[in-house]
């Protein structure tokens, strides 16, 4: 199809599986900051004033499960205000359960083996400047433009939990305009609907969404079940790992499955899909093709990829199968491999937890990088 409609959407750090997410992260960097090669996979339930934490961790960083779980829900936003919210910070209860991982998963990963089988995508294209997908990379933009307005506090009825869509249409596979925008954001019972209507289009989609893709048949829908007062945990319980296109693109790109947050760097359902996207991203950077998805896949304990494909869907400038061999040339593919390269022993997979994992702008997203362009194109040659 050359002309349709796609819709990706997106949802704010407060939305109750970005919270279980951003706690989950939470922890995995405060365990990497004192000991680098911390192996994690810490799952995260929240609801009403009550977080559950289980999962597999294996350690020597000694720290305080529920204070850092505390702080990192105070970060959100959910702390102490004149109206209850039924979520907080320094109130709810925090149930640790946790264990050490499985000493015949660990005897692998010892040796620089995957921790787990797979298959992981990485997708790029240039649809936009951070070559992602249009509409995933507006869905995010307005749920950040509006966590800052939140976070400044330039009105006072704006609550952490907020979701937002957005439809664009497409002419012979090129974005034309922008068919629907949705945005739901948890408010203030005093505000009324004409009010959050007015402000969040005046100051939240007219300066995000470039004003050619906005049209009078351009349909907004905010706040459109006419209330949300009730939101976060204490609407809908949370959980890792269950905004997984959100988290990477907004379903344009295929998923092998596997949840990011929670998980360290020797799980290949995290460093691999980060390495498969640096690749695509340094694919389409590089002029050799408009669109790239590559694709990796690991079994359990092996190092070493047991298959790599890269598909430009028809809009590659060489054939497929020399950037494939010039992707293998070029990058490490192994877990140990992958860790080094992008510099995956740090503690900054928080912030990864909540508007995207790919497409952002910042020095630590090393899977953003596209130094290896030039590279690349030489190789494929």
């Amino acid at each position: 199809m050359s002309n349709f409609l796609f819709t990706s959407e997106s949802v704010s750090s407060g939305h109750p599986d970005k919270v279980a997410d951003q706690v989950s992260d939470g922890i995995l960097d405060a365990l990497l900051a004192g000991d680098p090669k911390s192996r994690v996979a810490c799952e995260t339930l929240c609801t009403t004033d009550l977080v559950v934490l289980s999962g597999e961790i294996t350690t020597n960083s000694k720290i305080d499960y529920v204070d850092v779980t505390r702080e990192v829900i105070r970060q959100i936003g959910y702390c102490q205000t004149e109206d209850d919210i039924g979520f907080d910070a320094d109130t709810c209860k925090v149930l640790v359960a946790l264990h050490s991982q499985s000493g015949d998963i660990a005897q692998g990963v010892d040796r620089d083996g995957a921790g787990d089988q797979g298959l992981m995508f990485g997708y790029a294209c240039d649809q936009t400047p951070e070559l992602m997908p249009l509409p995933i990379a507006l869905s995010h933009k307005l749920l950040l433009k509006l966590t800052e307005l939140r976070e400044k506090k330039d009105v006072d009825w704006i609550r952490p939990d907020s979701k937002s869509q957005v439809t664009v249409e497409y002419r012979d596979g090129q974005p034309v305009g922008i068919a629907a925008v949705v945005i739901s954001t948890q408010h203030r019972d005093s505000v009324s609907q004409e009010e959050i209507h007015d402000y969040i289009k005046r100051n939240v989609i007219q300066p995000i969404i470039p004003k050619e893709l906005l049209t009078a048949a351009t349909k907004y829908h905010i706040n459109p079940t006419g209330r949300f007062v009730i939101g976060g945990p204490h609407g809908d319980t949370g959980l890792t790992g269950r905004k997984i296109i959100v988290d990477t693109y907004g379903g344009w790109g295929r998923h092998g499955g596997g949840a990011f947050s929670g998980k360290d760097s020797t799980k290949v359902d995290r460093s691999a899909a980060y390495m498969a996207r640096h690749i695509a991203k340094n694919v389409v950077a590089s002029g050799l093709a408009k669109e790239c998805e590559v694709q990796l896949a690991y079994a359990i304990g092996v190092s070493d990829p047991v298959s790599v494909k890269v598909d430009t869907s028809g809009t590659a400038t060489v054939d497929e199968t020399k950037i494939a061999t010039a992707v293998r040339e070029i990058f490490p593919l192994t877990p140990q491999g992958i860790i080094n390269y992008l510099q995956l022993r740090r503690p900054i997979f928080q912030k990864t937890a909540a508007g995207g994992h790919f497409g952002r702008d910042d020095a630590d997203f090393t899977w953003e990088s596209t130094e290896r362009a030039k590279d690349l194109k030489i190789a494929a040659q």
